[in-house]
């Protein structure tokens, strides 16, 4: 099974730059240094799958031209995650179809309140149309025969869920990962794990220990994604890491 995967966005939630920041990565001329809200579209067979819908959702389907998506997964319910929901009906436009959501029940439930208009008896004209398919105690679940294997992990407190398909494991806002996920992991050739910061955080993988984790987990290569202009710019930390291991930028193309 061949993956291709395009990093719709590589930043934390409140992007890079951040509005107002003069700082030495909020002002770099540097594209790489620039991040939406994070993001990504897994493409298998021709079919593409999108984990998580931010504020950016719009503007990263029209950058990469996509007409079509068979579903949308979600990782948790925080705003940086789901806030473009309702540019989902341009795909129900345009392939006359509901789009399929693939959540845990603490997102459903957010989604049906934040997006309570999708879900009222009285279906409004021009409304987003969606399926939701609630992923149970963290059991793989198929898509188009294509299974996918959910991995939790805690944001602080918060259950997360990261990804598996095949090869490629997406992992975000992932601040601790117990041994029996990890298992789960195991075997990836290519890993991307959030990498907020230098300095720790409560609720985040900084990158020490985001490059702690990856080396627990071997892949061939590992991607860093949901960075801050607290990383430092691009190009000056990309010095600094193991061969195998890259921060990740939007529009970034890669196979599995």
């Amino acid at each position: 099974m061949k993956i291709s995967i395009t990093f719709l966005g590589t930043g934390t939630s409140q992007g890079v730059p951040v509005i107002a920041c003069d700082c030495q990565v909020c002002t770099s001329v540097n594209s790489k240094d620039r991040r939406l809200r994070a993001s990504v579209l897994i493409n298998i067979d021709n079919k593409n799958f999108v984990i998580d819908t931010g504020p950016d959702f719009r503007y990263q389907m029209l950058r990469e031209n996509i007409t079509a998506i068979e579903a949308i997964l979600y990782t948790h319910k925080h705003k940086d995650h789901t806030a473009g929901l309702d540019d989902v009906r341009a795909f129900n436009f345009h392939l006359k179809k509901e789009i399929d959501v693939f959540c845990d029940k603490s997102v459903k439930e957010t989604l049906k309140n934040e997006y309570s208009y999708i879900f009222s008896r009285y279906k409004y004209p021009g409304i987003p149309r969606i399926k939701i398919n609630e992923i149970k105690n963290n059991v793989d679940f198929y898509i188009k025969n294509i299974v996918f294997k959910p991995i939790q992990v805690f944001h602080h407190k918060l259950p997360v869920l990261g990804f598996r398909v095949g090869d490629f494991t997406y992992i975000t806002d992932a601040k601790t990962i117990a041994e029996v996920e990890i298992k789960k992991i195991i075997g990836s050739e290519i890993l991307v794990v959030n990498a907020l910061r230098i300095d720790e955080h409560i609720s985040h993988f900084n990158l020490k220990e985001a490059l702690n984790f990856i080396e627990i987990v071997k892949p061939k290569k590992a991607f860093l994604t949901h960075i801050s202009h607290l990383m430092g710019k691009h190009n000056d930390v990309s010095k600094y890491l193991p061969e195998n291991v890259y921060l990740a930028y939007d529009g970034l193309k890669i196979t599995s």
